[in-house]
Parts: C-alpha cells; sequence; structure tokens
C-alpha cells in the first residue's frame, strides 16, 4: 500500500473514531470520552494534515528546486501542535466545567473496547509502512494512535467506575493529559530535529563511511555528513583517492554514489567531493618467503605479506605487520584475488620481484591506483630502504 493510500485510510479510521466516541460522549455525559472526541477530531484534522504534506513532499519546482521534502516535517510539527491544542482543552474541562451526571450502560462500554482494538490494530500496521517507507510524517501518525488506546482505556475505565458508583470521571481526563502531551512533545521534538538539519544517526552514518572506505580507489574518508529532509536523506563525502586520472576518478565517485544508495534506503542524493590526500603515512606491501623477512620470488604464491606503513616525511617505520596470504592455496586466479585482498588492505605500494604488468593483478592495481614497483633486493629491509 502506498503512503498516500495509508493517509486516507487514517481519516476513515479517525471519521469512525470520532463519530463512536461522539454518540458515546452524547449519550452517557462523560468528561473522559468527551476528551477522547475532543482527541480524535484534532487527529482527524492532522491526518488531512498527513494526506497534504505527503502530496507536496516529492514536487520540485523553480522556485523549489530541491523539493519540498520538509513538508512532511512540518505536517509532523503541526500534528504536535494539534495535540497540545487536544491536551489544553481536555486539562480546561477537566478543571472548570460544572460537574455533570454521567451515565454509563453496557452498549457504551462494548463500544469502547472496539473503538480501543482499532486503532492499536491500525497503528501498528501504520507504524510498520511509515518506517518502511522512512515518512516522519505516517510514524507520527501511527505514535498518535498509540495514544488512542490508553486515552479509550481511560475512558472506558471511567464509564466502568461510575457503574461502581466510584466517580473518576475527572481524574481520567486529567490522564488522558498527560498522555497526550508527551506525545506532542515526542512529535514536536522529532519534527524540529530535520527541521533545524540535525544529523542523521551514528548507526547510518558508520554505515555509509563503511560503504564508501570499501571502494578501493578511496584511500580515506576525511569527512562525511547527513541529514534527513522528510522521508528522504542527503549525503555528502570528502575523500581522497588514490587514482589521479579523471575518467577513473570520476568512475570511483559514481561507485560510490551507487554502493551507498544500495547499502541505505531513501538516499535522495549522494554529493562526493574529491579532496586533496592528508595522510602522513605511506602503506606498502611486500609478499615475503618467511616472517623472516625474505622476500618472495612470486606475488600470488607468497606464503605471507607484509604490511608497512611508512611517515612520508622521514620514512620512519609507524607500523609493521607479517599476515598470512589467505588465497595462496587457490588453483585459478590467485594472483587476481590477492591483488583484491591487499586494495582492501588500503595499500598504496605494493614491492614485488615478480613481473605482473599486462597480467591480472596489474589491471586491479591500476583500477586501483596502486602504484606497483619491481625491486630486486633481496630482504624487507632492503627493499623498504631502497623505496
Amino acid at each position: 500500500m502506498s503512503v498516500e493510500r495509508w493517509a486516507w485510510c487514517s481519516i476513515a479510521v479517525n471519521v469512525l473514531l470520532a463519530a463512536v466516541h461522539g454518540t458515546i460522549a452524547g449519550a452517557s455525559g462523560s468528561l473522559a470520552v468527551t476528551a477522547e472526541l475532543i482527541h480524535n477530531l484534532a487527529d482527524l484534522l492532522t491526518a488531512v494534515a498527513v494526506l497534504v504534506g505527503l502530496r507536496l513532499a516529492s514536487r520540485h519546482s523553480e522556485t523549489f528546486p530541491y523539493g519540498l521534502y520538509k513538508v512532511e516535517n512540518l505536517v509532523a510539527a503541526g500534528l504536535a501542535g494539534m495535540v497540545f491544542v487536544s491536551g489544553y482543552e481536555i486539562a480546561r474541562e477537566a478543571l472548570l466545567a460544572p460537574r455533570a451526571p454521567v451515565r454509563a450502560d453496557a452498549w457504551m462500554l462494548a463500544a469502547l473496547v472496539v473503538t480501543a482494538a482499532i486503532p492499536l490494530a491500525f497503528g501498528r500496521a501504520e507504524l510498520r509502512a511509515g518506517r518502511a517507507a522512512n515518512s516522519p510524517a505516517l510514524i507520527a501518525d501511527a505514535k498518535e494512535y498509540r495514544v488512542h488506546l490508553y486515552t479509550t482505556g481511560l475512558g472506558f475505565a471511567a464509564l466502568l467506575a461510575q457503574r461502581l458508583a466510584v466517580p473518576i470521571d475527572r481524574i481520567a481526563a486529567l490522564f488522558i493529559v498527560v498522555a497526550v502531551v508527551r506525545t506532542g512533545w515526542e512529535l514536536l521534538r522529532d519534527a524540529m530535529r530535520v527541521l533545524l538539519d540535525a544529523s542523521l544517526d551514528a548507526d547510518t552514518l558508520s554505515r555509509i563511511r563503511e560503504c564508501v572506505h570499501r571502494d578501493p580507489a578511496v584511500s580515506e574518508v576525511q569527512w562525511l555528513t547527513g541529514r534527513n529532509s522528510g522521508r528522504f536523506r542527503f549525503v555528502e563525502a570528502g575523500v581522497a583517492l588514490r587514482v589521479a586520472e579523471l575518467s577513473k576518478a570520476e568512475a570511483a565517485v559514481r561507485r560510490i554514489e551507487a554502493s551507498v544508495r544500495a547499502s541505505v534506503p531513501h538516499v535522495e542524493r549522494v554529493l562526493v567531493h574529491v579532496e586533496s590526500p592528508l595522510s602522513r603515512h605511506v602503506r606498502y606491501a611486500i609478499p615475503l618467503a618467511d616472517p623472516e623477512g625474505t622476500i618472495s620470488e612470486h606475488f600470488g604464491g607468497a606464503p605471507v605479506f607484509a604490511i608497512v606503513s611508512m611517515r612520508r616525511g622521514d620514512g620512519g617505520i609507524e607500523e609493521q605487520r607479517i599476515v598470512p596470504n589467505p588465497h595462496r592455496s587457490l588453483e585459478k586466479a590467485k594472483g587476481i584475488r590477492v591483488a583484491e585482498w591487499l586494495v582492501a588492505q588500503k595499500v598504496d605500494v605494493v614491492l614485488i620481484r615478480e613481473e605482473v604488468r599486462g597480467k591480472g593483478p596489474d589491471y586491479v592495481f591500476r583500477d586501483a591506483g596502486v602504484d606497483v614497483r619491481t625491486t630486486d633486493r633481496a630482504t624487507l629491509g632492503e627493499a623498504l630502504e631502497g623505496s
């Protein structure tokens, strides 16, 4: 079901609830049920506003070239305002209105049970749909239905107590105020975060950062920002690339954009800025015949690799690791798999004795901007000194 159809369904549910509660309020004279009727009418108006917001949210124009995405958040803020007005009206009636007799018939209690079950079931379904569509307006509307479960329950309790000669009608009405105002605050808080361009949550940003960093041409992710606008997300990143050719840099940017869209739902726009490298280190990879540092004559068949980070300024070694070759036992495409593995390790330079020019590993390294150098040195230390 589309987002707009959910909004239409919400309007229909609110019309039904308002009609039932209006009938009960008129017949019983209960302030608690009357408060719930006011609550329904406010929700009906905001459901209409949600539909209008959803209709406008994705439209673009010359005046609004980036779209009207935040209309949905304005709708959510308006819904919060309606909730606060409902709370005020309920409190005013409970504290200032003259007392009146309350009637509580069995059919009224049965009807309230039904009108508590309807928003419970519909609200759960709408919440799932709102989260799937990343729609703040639908999510806000679904959360408001949760309040109906409690407030209708309070109306039921007030009428049941009245049948037992325990007058708690006004107390129940004031409890409804507390529930309504709390929901209104949550809706307003969430809407204002988006309207003020608050950042995407930390988990989403972390997922995007990992996605960007995985691209073989990316040497480092220097900065990353993101924000919500309605149910859509906008992402901006600054990356340093190892590739120098314009065509390869453009291809890397397109891959990053596509990867982010595939990994994170509801991303409307991804802007990737290519920045100058800030890293003070160069990461080398050298195939070794043994952990003691003898350079292997072979690339793909080397048992271990040395991964060494050297400072650009003085050539000092910052970090050195000896890691096993995870693809040594492969029968086919061993060199290509090792090259892809080293690219994933974010190495900048590969020092080898075997000539790989024109072979599979060479193409992998060239596409990722990794510098491949041949060396005639026998040991790791000698090769690093000569680099």
